[in-house]
């Protein structure tokens, strides 16, 4: 772990999340405040992240309809693209630069996590906070965070799964004829995501700590409630707004 990485992200971070446990000595809990303290910080860049995915989602099928039309000529596929966000008024790049800013962040906290629940080397602890010790890792008196535990790896699963099903495009109806056979091409391929990614969170989840895994559910749960926000606030629309001649239009990014 670099020096730099250490002094500007793991130490604070460890350090905080130490004071935490000082004070309230369940770490289950100390991963909830922490896990909530983390989403307040990035919501602003969650929000814009979100309200990027969903138009760029609900601009696919007029995307793929642009590289069948200009099949070959890239240099036409990528003016007619650009052509379509700016009508829809979509960045592309606001999707990504939120998260490569929380990136970062999400692997010390990985870090920190992983070394407090399994390590009692607190040599990197500011002089004002106080040393436990020990982090008994148990929660509520009986939940062995420290160990795996195939239970908030399936709870993580669910929750990415209900998470990825905000941002599915609807199966577009019958009567939308030839036109919504794009539609429905990239509702097939959202269907696949929907159950593949909750799979690997819940393969993965059952290799970590459980504590990681606690963290996993509790971060995807708020996430997917500030979806549910940002949907409402901005007018966005759930599955139910992605049917042909609606998503587009309601998918535009302020």
């Amino acid at each position: 772990m670099s020096q730099f990485f250490t002094t500007i992200l793991y130490q604070p971070i460890f350090n905080g999340f130490v004071a935490l446990y000082n004070l309230i000595p369940d770490v289950g809990v100390v991963i909830l405040i922490v896990t909530v303290i983390t989403k307040l910080i990035l919501y602003p860049l969650n929000s814009k992240s979100i309200k990027s995915q969903k138009a760029l989602n609900d601009l696919q099928p007029k995307m793929e309809e642009i590289k069948k039309k200009f099949a070959g000529n890239q240099q036409t596929i990528a003016a007619e693209t650009m052509k379509l966000y700016k009508e829809n008024k979509v960045n592309p790049m606001a999707s990504c630069l939120p998260l490569l800013v929380q990136l970062p962040i999400f692997i010390a906290l990985y870090y920190v996590l992983r070394n407090g629940l399994t390590d009692n080397n607190f040599e990197l602890l500011y002089s004002f906070v106080k040393n436990p010790g020990t982090i008994n890792t148990l929660s509520l008196g009986f939940f062995d965070l420290k160990t795996k535990s195939i239970v908030l790896a399936i709870l993580a699963g669910a929750a990415q799964f209900w998470q990825t099903k905000m941002m599915m495009r609807r199966q577009p109806p019958k009567s939308a004829g030839a036109g919504g056979k794009d539609e429905g091409m990239m509702a097939m391929m959202n269907k696949q995501m929907l159950y593949f990614m909750p799979f690997m969170t819940v393969l993965i989840g059952f290799q970590l700590p459980a504590g990681l895994s606690l963290y996993w559910f509790l971060s995807t749960v708020l996430t997917a409630l500030q979806q549910v926000l940002v949907f409402k606030k901005h007018d966005l629309g759930g599955p139910s707004a992605n049917v042909p001649g609606k998503g587009i239009i309601e998918g535009k990014v302020e």
